[in-house]
């Protein structure tokens, strides 16, 4: 079964986001956990959250993917931008055990001036302070683009930043495809070779989600710009092939894919599990 959602908007709740993802045919779905440019988070709502587990329960709806807000930038040289990524982390990890055994996404962070090997060491060192032995959440960190200053662009920046951090095992890493591409990775013409140099530099039993974004740009950009399915540089058959690959067929897939409505996603949804091989 191909385990596939989308981005919605989680101002409503737990359960109007689950009751958007069935209504097109998902079976997961992707929110951030307050503004995407930062602020205060909504107060969670236990009625609203214990409604979403039954109806999630009855209808399927299969582990679930919060994002961090894209302000975040535990790297930052400035102490004020790093104290607002510490209390993020930390007030979001918290809230995410209202929902147990739930995974986080996070953009890792950009150096901004500093070298690349000062920034890991920055954001090693916030997830040292947020995480906790007990925490059921798993943190995701995202396969990035290299646009600018961001860290992790390649596989061995993720790599150096995990080795880092003490609680290892609550880590995991969401590639995007869009953003391999952008930074290099032949996903298209060469997959195995990609997931065979992940494995080699950071482990595929890291790997617990999968961003699935065409892009527009062609490959090696470094500029970030995703696409529907089909409509970029990737390719329909490249990226069905990603939800086939064994591999990968097991993860859960979220498209963040440029669509006004719902109905946009629900047609890429429709596609992809036409080309789901059995």
């Amino acid at each position: 079964m191909l385990t596939i959602g989308c981005h919605l908007s989680s101002a409503k709740g737990y359960l109007n986001m689950a009751k958007m993802a069935v209504s097109i045919d998902a079976s997961t779905f992707q929110f951030f956990t307050r503004n995407p440019r930062g602020g205060r988070a909504k107060e969670i709502n236990p009625k609203d959250v214990a409604a979403y587990h039954e109806y999630a329960s009855e209808h399927g709806v299969a582990v679930v993917l919060a994002h961090a807000p894209y302000t975040l930038n535990p790297a930052s040289d400035k102490q004020q931008t790093r104290d607002f990524a510490l209390m993020v982390l930390a007030e979001d990890l918290g809230r995410m055990e209202e929902t147990p055994h739930q995974m986080y996404n996070m953009h890792p962070g950009s150096a901004t001036g500093q070298a690349p090997e000062v920034a890991i060491e920055k954001i090693a060192a916030a997830l040292n302070e947020v995480l906790l032995p007990a925490q059921t959440t798993t943190v995701l960190l995202e396969t990035m683009s290299g646009k600018g200053s961001e860290i992790g662009g390649t596989f061995e920046q993720l790599a150096a930043l995990i080795e880092r951090v003490d609680l290892d095992s609550h880590l995991g890493v969401c590639l995007d495809t869009c953003h391999v591409w952008d930074a290099g990775y032949d996903i298209a013409g060469d997959l195995d070779g990609v997931l065979d140099a992940f494995d080699c530099i950071v482990g595929l039993d890291r790997l617990r989600a999968i961003h699935l974004n065409d892009s527009k740009n062609t490959r090696g950009s470094h500029k970030d710009r995703h696409a529907r399915i089909g409509e970029g540089e990737i390719g329909f058959e490249a990226l069905a092939a990603v939800t086939n690959h064994p591999r990968l067929r097991e993860l859960p897939f979220y498209l963040e894919t440029p669509n006004d409505k719902l109905e946009g996603y629900a047609e890429e949804i429709a596609r992809l599990r036409a080309a789901r091989k059995q």
